[in-house]
């Protein structure tokens, strides 16, 4: 594997980034922490989203060269169980309300299997072809949260408010609460609970020359680095709400570089 270009960026700035980065020799990743919508704190001093992230890039790093999918959602499964454990979290809780759980997803290459693991909502090209694995309730509440910001502009609501205060993501936060309760129901994720399998896309590549693994901080995912950043700025600048041809669950709030944190890869096999 032949790395061609590589970025991480985070929305506000690197220290509170919850996206990672794995290379190594068996595979390739990257990893999107969940913002935290719990009052719970799993680590002194990262975000439950950062905590996760690194929980599973450290793990990702520790595989076995050969492992399969279900080798790798069992076993980062358990490791944060483990973490869960040595916090003295309250599991009714965390089994009970998911929002309360620590998450992640992720866009994983195996070098021997010849494979790309998309657990949760990641994305990848594969010479040019565009896959992902969005959540299935996610372009309603984007829907949602853009309505509710227009009719506040066309009421006389200064743009600047919403990049001050997202008005729009406080409305749809109740949706937000319930779809939590179908994590690894209706859509994967990384956890600690056991993980939907049936719901984690797993692609074949093999024969396959360049591949992109980005996380969803690019909402127009290209074969090169410039051209992702280059439509990323275009939307940052006609729509940095992203209420408008490209819809999100939050936009970009002052002060910020983005709306997400971001991260890319593209290597040559």
């Amino acid at each position: 594997m032949t790395i061609i270009e590589q970025s991480i960026i985070g929305k506000a700035d690197a220290g509170r980034c919850e996206d990672g980065l794995v290379v190594c020799d068996a595979f390739m990743a990257v990893v999107d922490g969940s913002t935290s919508k719990s009052s719970l704190q799993f680590h002194p001093a990262m975000s439950n989203g950062q905590y996760c992230m690194t929980i599973v890039a450290d793990y990702i790093r520790s595989m076995a060269s050969d492992g399969c999918c279900h080798d790798f959602c069992d076993g980062v499964t358990s490791i944060i169980r483990a973490v869960y454990d040595a916090s003295g979290a309250d599991m009714k809780l965390l089994r009970r309300n998911p929002k309360e759980r620590m998450a992640a997803s992720a866009a994983i290459y195996s070098r021997s299997r010849q494979e790309i693991w998309l657990v949760g909502d990641c994305q990848c090209m594969v010479d040019g072809q565009f896959f992902d694995n969005p959540k299935p309730y996610e372009h309603l509440m984007a829907e949602m949260r853009g309505a509710y910001i227009r009719m506040l502009l066309q009421k006389g609501r200064p743009m600047s408010d919403f990049q001050s205060h997202d008005d729009g993501r406080d409305f749809i936060l109740p949706v937000f609460d319930s779809t939590c309760r179908h994590q690894n129901m209706t859509f994967s994720v990384i956890d600690g609970f056991p993980i939907a399998l049936d719901k984690v896309r797993v692609i074949n590549v093999s024969g396959a020359k360049e591949i992109v693994l980005a996380t969803d901080g690019y909402p127009f995912l290209y074969p090169t680095l410039s051209k992702s950043e280059q439509a990323l700025t275009r939307q940052l600048s006609e729509d940095p709400l992203c209420i408008g041809h490209f819809k999100a669950t939050k936009g970009l709030m002052r002060g910020n570089q983005s709306f997400d944190d971001r991260t890319y890869i593209r290597f040559r096999l």
